[in-house]
Formats: C-alpha cells, structure tokens, sequence
C-alpha cells in the first residue's frame, strides 16, 4: 500500500519596526507588534481558520482514514497564543482527533545547526517540551527550519531521540532514486528520512492557479489520476508544503480549499492508496538504503540550498554577527536578563535573513512577496541597527555583573 503524508508547516516570524540608528542606545523596543498581529490575524481568517475546519471535517467524514501533519514554530504558536487563539483551539482539537501529528522543529525556526549547537539543541528541547503541551504528546519526528537537512542535522537529530527526520527530494541528491522511499541518513543507525515529492508537493503549493500551466485548472480527478499512477513498489508520497497555501497564497476563489476537501475521497477510491503521518511510515518501513547528504539541503527555491539566507555578504556577516553574540546574551540569561536573551532568540529567526536575500528571476519575486521593506539592504540595516543595541544591552550587564570572590 501507498500512502500520501500531508506535512504543512506553519510559522510566523515576529517581524522588526524600522529600527533606525538614532534609535540605538534609546530603546529596546525592536519588534512590530501592532503588524505582527494584522498579520497573523490576516492569516488566521485566510488561511488557519478555514483550512483547519476542512481538515477537521476531513477526518470526521473519513472516519479516521485521512490523516496528515504539521510543525508549527514557536514563534507561530506564541503569535496564535497572544493574537488568534482560536487558531491554537482549532489546532489543538485537530490533534484530540488522534489523525493528526505534531512535528518538533527548533522553537524560533533558527539556523542555529550551522552556528551553536548548544542553541539548536536548546530550541529543539524548548519546542519538544511546548508541542507536548500543547498537543498532548512529544513529537517523535523532527524538520529542520525550512526542511535544512545533511548528515549532521540528521545525527543530531537521532542523537535527540527522534526516530523520523523530513527533507527536500532533490534531484542532486537522489539522482536515479525515488523520494517516494524511506531511507536511513548516512552516519545514523536508528533515524529515518522522509523526502518531498517536489513536483507533486508544488502542483498544488505554488502551480495550482497558474493559467499559463499546461495542467490549469488541476482538479482532484487529475491530481488523484497522477498519484494513482505511480508504480505499487513506492512506499509513501511526501506532499510537503507551506500550511498558507490555503487561502492566502492559493486564495480562495482558486478553488483550493473545495480541492482539499475533495482530494481524500479521489485518493481513497483506489484499494492501494492511503493516508498516513510521518511517525507511521517510519514505524511501518525499514529504510532502503543510506542516503549521503553532505551538504545542506533545503525546500528552498531552484537551487534547494543555503543560498536564500546566506547567499550573499550581507546575509553572511548578519548572521556571524547575530551568532557572535550568543556566548554573552546566554550569560546576560544566567544573571537575571532572560529578557535580553528571548529577543536575541527571536533574532534568530530566519527569516530576517530571508529579507536580505539579492536573488533575482521568480525566486526574487517569492523573497519579494514575502519581504516586509522596501530592499534587501533595508533589511540588514534594520536588522544590523537592532543587534547593535542589544549587544550593547548584554555588555552593559557584564559590567555590572559582581565578581563572586570564593570563600576561603
């Protein structure tokens, strides 16, 4: 049997104020919260309201047959928990059905595997922790930010105790191999990887409302058709994608929320096909073979790498920059200012380096969409201004910070 895995991931960055240099040394407030709530309040009525009832109904007209994924970032969860809780209660029943599993993911949806290991591990703990709160039960399957995935992530990932790991299919990586087949990263001896069926995935994410595709409009007879024709051997099919491509990426006159509601019954009329977590087929499979990753892979634009958040010098020398500090902000943390070190976490979100991407062509068009100013060089400077001022927060505690004198 064949089983499709729905994984949607969810996050909200919480995003700056434009933060000059006169205000340096003035204040600390860096983050725009009265546009962080329009835009997850926008997001929740578009996007995690609507789509979280289809599902919900999914589930229930299935009688527990569709089934599907998330991650939702830390930073998403705190935005939901302050602004739109009623998103968090329409998540929170979603996994009271027993169909739907809770992924961990590093907690502020950092990059901090390629920076400190300390911090990735002590994110990933936070969100482990937080996701069992609030869902009821520990993620056993991890994503890394933007599925990042190579042998390192994946070790380290075992090392935590997770037994499944997702990432990107791509081609470079698999050459004549099928994504649509459990693997064992190289290096590990008990974690299992699951890949993105890129194209499939894509088909609805970023292609379903093109008309100038050759498959416009794709219905759920012509997407099932596709999947029913894939070879019997295939274990499962990743469809992996942004959870905003309902209704907000995708509006809804598309037809892309009456295409999901749809899509189960299409699949389900083939006896071989069904629907299943990532957890559930790393339990049911054993891997192939080992799959080298060496370097970092991502879901990330044509090139399915690094090069979205630090292609470019500025990116480069933001993210040194931000990581340069962490030794200290974690000391500020010891001596009584955690608040210095929760607004240096959420600097370590990556998507204040996505802003500062350069690239071009339709990757620029999608690192444009998502951008809130004007240029990628606003974005450093914003960003740059605001890790300045709180670098010199954290210095300022190290000075008055008392030397404890050992008692003789």
């Amino acid at each position: 049997m064949t089983s499709l895995v729905f994984y949607f991931q969810v996050h909200q960055p919480f995003r700056l104020r434009r933060y000059t240099f006169f205000d340096i040394g003035v204040h600390d407030g860096y983050f725009d919260d009265t546009e962080n709530a329009r835009i997850v309040r926008r997001v929740a009525e578009k996007c995690y309201l609507p789509m979280t009832d289809v599902l919900l109904k999914l589930v229930e007209r299935h009688q527990g047959k569709f089934k599907c994924a998330f991650s939702v970032s830390g930073t998403a969860l705190e935005q939901m928990e302050i602004w739109s809780p009623e998103s968090l209660a329409n998540f929170q029943r979603l996994a009271a059905t027993g169909c739907v599993e809770f992924l961990c993911e590093t907690s502020h949806h950092s990059l901090a595997f390629l920076a400190d290991r300390e911090e990735f591990e002590a994110q990933v703990k936070a969100q482990k922790a937080r996701v069992k709160a609030l869902f009821g039960k520990e993620p056993t399957a991890f994503r890394n930010t933007e599925l990042v995935v190579d042998n390192r992530v994946a070790r380290w990932a075992e090392d935590l105790g997770f037994k499944a790991i997702l990432g990107e299919g791509a081609d470079h990586l698999l050459g004549w191999r099928s994504a649509h087949r459990v693997y064992r990263p190289e290096t590990c001896e008990r974690i299992k990887i699951l890949l993105r069926s890129y194209k499939l995935s894509d088909d609805i994410a970023f292609r379903f409302s093109n008309r100038a595709w050759s498959e416009w409009p794709l219905t759920t007879e012509r997407f099932a058709s596709w999947v029913h024709a894939l070879p019997p051997e295939d274990q499962f099919v990743g469809l992996f994608m942004d959870f905003e491509t309902f209704g907000e990426h995708q509006w809804k006159d598309t037809g892309i929320f009456d295409f999901m509601a749809h899509l189960p019954e299409a699949i389900l009329r083939h006896p071989r096909f069904s629907f299943a977590t990532p957890s559930e087929i790393a339990a049911r499979f054993d891997p192939i073979s080992r799959l080298d990753i060496p370097h970092p892979v991502s879901w990330a634009d044509a090139e399915r790498d690094l090069t979205a958040w630090l292609g470019n010098h500025m990116q480069r020398a933001a993210h040194e920059a931000l990581y340069s500090l962490a030794p200290a902000v974690r000391k500020a943390a010891a001596a009584g200012r955690t608040d210095l070190y929760e607004k240096w976490k959420k600097l370590t979100t990556s998507d204040h380096v996505y802003y500062q991407c350069t690239k071009w062509f339709s990757d620029g068009d999608v690192h444009k969409y998502f951008s809130p100013y004007s240029s990628p060089h606003d974005a450093f400077i914003a960003f740059m201004n605001v890790l300045d001022d709180l670098a010199r927060r954290v210095a300022r505690v190290q000075q008055e910070t008392p030397v404890e004198i050992p008692t003789p």
